[in-house]
Order: C-alpha cells, then sequence, then structure tokens
C-alpha cells in the first residue's frame, strides 16, 4: 500500500468510516482530510473530527486538490452510472490516485477494509449494476467444509478464492499448474486473512496438473474434499486452434480426470464453469466445453444414490479484465499509443464482471440442482467497437483523433456474436435474481464414452493406434463425426 499525505474518503456512511477508524489506526498511510458525501444530513457533521463536506460535485471542484492527494470511493452500494459521475468529478478535481472498494456483497456484510482497496479501473465502471448477493449466507454450505479451487491463479478462480473466504470453509485448496499464480493468491489471501477480511480457513496451496490421471486419484485421496469449483481451463481461441489437441488434453480429459476422482473420493458438489463459447461451438475451444458440460451432465446421471456428488454445470459469457482477455490488451495498446485492434466493427460480446459472475457461481453452486445447467442473467451485449471508445475516453484520449482504432478481421475460431444457448435448450427464470436455468426440448444424443474412447488416443500415445497419436486431423474428424464441430 502506497503511502498518501492527505486522503479523502468518497462516502461518510459504514464502509469509509471503517476506513477512516483503520487508516487513523495504523498512521502510516497519511491522514484522512476530509469525508465527501452527498447526504445533506451528514454533510457539515463531523464523523471523529473529520469534517463531512459536500455535495461531492460542488466541494471537489472547489478544492482542486494537489495531485498527490488520494481519493477512496467507499460508497459499496454505488451505481455503474454514480461511479462514473464521481470518477469523472474526481478527475476534474485534480486527483490522480482514485482507488476504491470493491466486492459489494463482501462489503455489505460489514468486511471493508484498507487492504481491499484497489485503484479503479474501466470494469468498474462499465455495465450494468451489480445484483447484491449476501455471501455468508449464500456459502452456507461450505460452512465447515473441504473446498477445491481448481484454476485457483487464474481470474475466475481467484476471485471465487477472495469471496470464499467469507463462507467458513475449514480448508480451502488453490489447486493449479502454474507456480507464480498459486503463489500469488495464496500470499494475497493470506494477506486479506491476517487483515481481517473473511474467516479463518486454513489455505493450502497444491500444484499438480488435471492431465495426470495418477496424480488426481492421490491428491484427491489424500485431501478428502467436499466441494469443487472446476475453472481449469486453456481458454484462448486463437491459440487454441493452432494447439487443438492440447485443449482437448487439458479441458476434455483433464475434466474427465477430475470427476472420476470426485466420485471414487466422496465429493460431495461438483461446480463446473462453463461458457457461452460451448453453444454451437465454433472454436476447438469451445467444442471443449460443450464436451465437459455434456460429460458432467452425463456423470449426474450415471452416478447416483447415497454419497455421489451434485453435478452442477454454471455457464456465462465473457468477463470484464480477466487476464488475456481484451480490455488488459486494450489498455496496453493505448499505453503504447495505438492503435487499438478490433477484429470487426460489429463484433459483439455479452459481459459481467469477475466479482459478480463469482458471486452468481457461489450461490448457483449451492441452490444447483444435481444435473443442472444453469446460466447466469448476462444482460444485453456490448459492440467491442463501443467498448475500445470507452477505454480510449477513461484513459483521457479521443478516439481515432488520438487513439485510432484498426479493424483487424476474425481471428480462427471467433465470429460476430455468441450466443448463450442453443435451438434445443430454454432458458427458464429460477427464484434467484440472474441465475437461470437451461431445460432441453429435445435429449442430446451425444454419446460421451464412445467420443472419450475416441479422443484418448489422440492425446495420449497408445503403442496399437500410435498413428494417432497428436493428429489434428483425426481429432476435427472424431469432433466432426459426432456432430461437435464442423
Amino acid at each position: 500500500m502506497e503511502k498518501s499525505k492527505r486522503l479523502y474518503l468518497i462516502g461518510a456512511g459504514f464502509a469509509g468510516r471503517t476506513l477512516a477508524s483503520e487508516i487513523k489506526k495504523k498512521a502510516i498511510f497519511g491522514e484522512v482530510v476530509a469525508f465527501l458525501d452527498d447526504d445533506p444530513e451528514k454533510i457539515g457533521r463531523k464523523i471523529d473530527n473529520i469534517p463531512v463536506l459536500g455535495p461531492i460535485r460542488d466541494v471537489a471542484l472547489l478544492l482542486k486538490t494537489n495531485p498527490a492527494d488520494e481519493a477512496i470511493i467507499a460508497i459499496p452500494s454505488a451505481s455503474r452510472e454514480y461511479l462514473l459521475e464521481l470518477y469523472s468529478i474526481l478527475k476534474r478535481a485534480n486527483f490522480q490516485k482514485i482507488r476504491i472498494l470493491p466486492g459489494i456483497s463482501q462489503i455489505v456484510e460489514g468486511d471493508a477494509r484498507l487492504i481491499q482497496t484497489r485503484s479503479i479501473d474501466l470494469q468498474d465502471l462499465l455495465g450494468r449494476n451489480p445484483v447484491t448477493i449476501n455471501l455468508k449466507q449464500s456459502l452456507s454450505y461450505v460452512r465447515g467444509k473441504r473446498v477445491i479451487v481448481t484454476g485457483a491463479g487464474g481470474s475466475i478462480g481467484s476471485e471465487l478464492c477472495r469471496q470464499l473466504l467469507s463462507g467458513g470453509a475449514s480448508r480451502l485448496y488453490l489447486l493449479g499448474h502454474g507456480e507464480n499464480s498459486i503463489y500469488q493468491i495464496d500470499r494475497e489471501l493470506r494477506l486479506l486473512q491476517d487483515e481481517g477480511v473473511g474467516e479463518k480457513a486454513a489455505i493450502v496451496p497444491v500444484i499438480g496438473d488435471l492431465k495426470d490421471t495418477t496424480y488426481m486419484d492421490y491428491i484427491l485421496s489424500q485431501l478428502k474434499a467436499d466441494a469443487i469449483f472446476h475453472t481449469a481451463a486453456y481458454k484462448h481461441v486463437p491459440m487454441m486452434e493452432e494447439n487443438p489437441v492440447a485443449v482437448i488434453e487439458n479441458n476434455v480429459l483433464g475434466t474427465e480426470n477430475l470427476i472420476n476422482s470426485a466420485v471414487k473420493h466422496g465429493v460431495k458438489r461438483f461446480i463446473h464453469i462453463s461458457t457461452d463459447k460451448a453453444v454451437n461451438p465454433v472454436s476447438i475451444y469451445g467444442a471443449s466445453k460443450f464436451i465437459c458440460e455434456q460429460m458432467v451432465l452425463s456423470a449426474s446421471k450415471r452416478y447416483t444414490g447415497k454419497g455421489a456428488p451434485n453435478f452442477v454445470v454454471v455457464r456465462f459469457g465473457n468477463v470484464l479484465g480477466s487476464r488475456g482477455s481484451i480490455v488488459p490488451l486494450f489498455q496496453q495498446q493505448i499505453e503504447k499509443g495505438g492503435p487499438v485492434t478490433v477484429t470487426h466493427p460489429d463484433a459483439r460480446r455479452f459481459f459481467m464482471t469477475i466479482s459478480e459472475a463469482c458471486s452468481l457461481v457461489l450461490k448457483t453452486g449451492g441452490v444447483g440442482e444435481n444435473g443442472g445447467l444453469y446460466l447466469l442473467d448476462m444482460g444485453e451485449p456490448v459492440r467491442i467497437r463501443d467498448l475500445a471508445e470507452q477505454l480510449i475516453r477513461f484513459h483521457g484520449y479521443e478516439p481515432e483523433t488520438e487513439i485510432k482504432i484498426e479493424y483487424i478481421g476474425l481471428r480462427p475460431g471467433e465470429r460476430l456474436d455468441e450466443q448463450l444457448w442453443e435451438a434445443d435448450e430454454q432458458p427458464v427464470e429460477t427464484e434467484h435474481s440472474r441465475i437461470l436455468q437451461i431445460t432441453r426440448k429435445k435429449p442430446l444424443t451425444v454419446e460421451i464414452e464412445p467420443l472419450l474412447n475416441e479422443l484418448h488416443p489422440v492425446c495420449r500415445l497408445d503403442p496399437d493406434n500410435s498413428k494417432a497419436y497428436r493428429n489434428v486431423e483425426q481429432l476435427r474428424t472424431v469432433l466432426s463425426r459426432f456432430k461437435i464441430l464442423n
């Protein structure tokens, strides 16, 4: 946390007062000069000897602060529109450092801590207003349980771990094959706990590869997990088009290993994270995720009775700001002076913030029925061109005149629009806000076991069928014959 001499807290509610008290106790981060607030009942008062000034628009512009001064937005209930307005006001008031308290679910429950603040970015200002979820209530099903998050170092996996701190799990296993990413989320979670965020789950980093059948069987026998959130996957569409066998091996056979080991070693809940690219797939990544969906749903029918896992699939579209996604790419391009590269002027995608997606995934994991396929309500699709223009303006430039937008054409495996469900699927509202359940008009005819039998020799060397090993043409033939990928 950087040292700052003069801090302005935007919002004099519970979160702002909690931060002010923490800053005063630690003393090393600087001094809270004032609260800025729009509530007439608070303006003019003093809270712990700190004045409350307002309305924010008028006062901030009068302040014209020194660039070294810092503003922290501590209004977890603020709408996206209000945040965008606040950001614009604070920038005009000469604040160069603007931080925000993210994670409305956790903050509403009184867990506001200075350690949770971070620099405001575009994902805080885009899209719709996030749904408010009581995480402690939603996560009651993991209280006292052992929980595994696969791909725990990734964007979705790491945010699931942060939110799971509120659930009261006895152990939180961070499973991944990337040493550095697992080290980073392990260190971050321990720091959050040290600063009073969440509950005291034992955090256990686990380095391993889902593709290793023997290891997965061994590690699940040792961990004795009650629940698994399966987020691990290769997911970069154009790169996976160039490495098709690798994506099938990792995503499909890795998921197969995980399912088999989960069933064998008494896992009670298996929550699989899927994507809109699994709908009528046109990419090898989409095909792999379609197969994974069907494997999990098939397992829910194959393994029944006492002790069998509760298998749930949660499907959603793109998340803003994930590693390797377009927002970080656009930011890098803007920092270099452009151009910002967009595939097509009419390309559109469904977007949701990482924190909202993860809150809804965690809720679905508790309320989802065995064999249920759930879809997060993604709202309306966003044109990538519009997103690029907003991001350019967010950085203080004008699109086209100062930062050019260059259209480079759709890349292999990409399409103009994504779909959230296919023709034979029907989304049905549930009693839970922004969680839909997918029902099918006709049963799927994909036979999982014969399909996997044909994929195995392509991904794993079989001395009796060595010509199949890493044979991309044979892989695509198999996927075409099973009507998964044309």
